[in-house]
C-alpha cells in the first residue's frame, strides 16, 4: 500500500539516509550538494517554515523516498522544487510523479515559478523536471545553494 503524507518528525533519519546514500551510489556526495545541507536530518522542522512543505511516500510502513518545496533563497516569488529522492529499489514505479505533482501543485499556489539545480548525468531526473515543464537555463539563478550542481531549471506558472 502506498500512500503520500506530509513528513514527520520521526522520518528525518530515514529521509536523510536515503538522500545521501542516493548521492554516495552517483558519487555526488560533493561539497555544494544536498549531502551537505545543515539541515538535512532535521527536515521536518526545516520544513514548518511559511510557504514550505515536504511530502514523503510511505509503502507498506516504510518511507521510500521524499519530495519538497520550499523558498528558493529571498526570493518571495520563487520557490524551490528540493530533495526529490527515491531509495534505488523503488525507483521506476511512478512514485516520482506522485511527488513532484503534489510539489508543484503546492508551488503553484504559493509562488510564480519553480527552479530546480541538479546535474545533467541524472538522465532520468532531468527527463521527469523537462516532462512537467521546467525548461533548462543556461546557468543558475543568483542565489543558488547548491554550487557543485550543473544543471538548471526554471518552470513559470503563468
Amino acid at each position: 500500500m502506498i500512500k503520500l503524507r506530509p513528513i514527520e518528525e520521526n522520518d528525518n533519519k530515514i529521509m536523510g539516509e536515503i538522500i545521501q546514500k542516493t548521492l554516495e551510489k552517483r558519487a555526488l556526495n560533493l561539497p555544494g550538494t544536498a549531502y551537505f545541507d545543515p539541515h538535512l536530518f532535521q527536515l521536518h522542522d526545516y520544513y514548518k517554515k511559511i510557504k514550505h512543505a515536504y511530502w514523503v511516500i510511505v509503502k507498506n510502513g516504510e518511507v521510500i523516498g521524499g519530495c519538497g518545496i520550499g523558498r528558493f533563497g529571498q526570493s518571495e516569488t520563487i520557490g524551490e522544487l528540493q530533495k526529490l529522492y527515491i531509495l534505488d529499489e523503488e525507483q521506476g514505479q511512478g512514485y516520482a510523479h506522485l511527488l513532484i505533482k503534489k510539489a508543484l501543485a503546492f508551488a503553484e499556489e504559493k509562488y510564480d515559478a519553480c527552479y530546480i539545480d541538479t546535474f545533467a548525468s541524472l538522465n532520468k531526473a532531468n527527463s521527469l523536471y523537462e516532462k512537467y515543464g521546467f525548461l533548462k537555463l543556461s546557468e543558475p539563478l543568483e542565489g543558488s545553494e547548491h554550487n557543485a550542481c550543473d544543471t538548471w531549471y526554471l518552470k513559470s506558472f503563468d
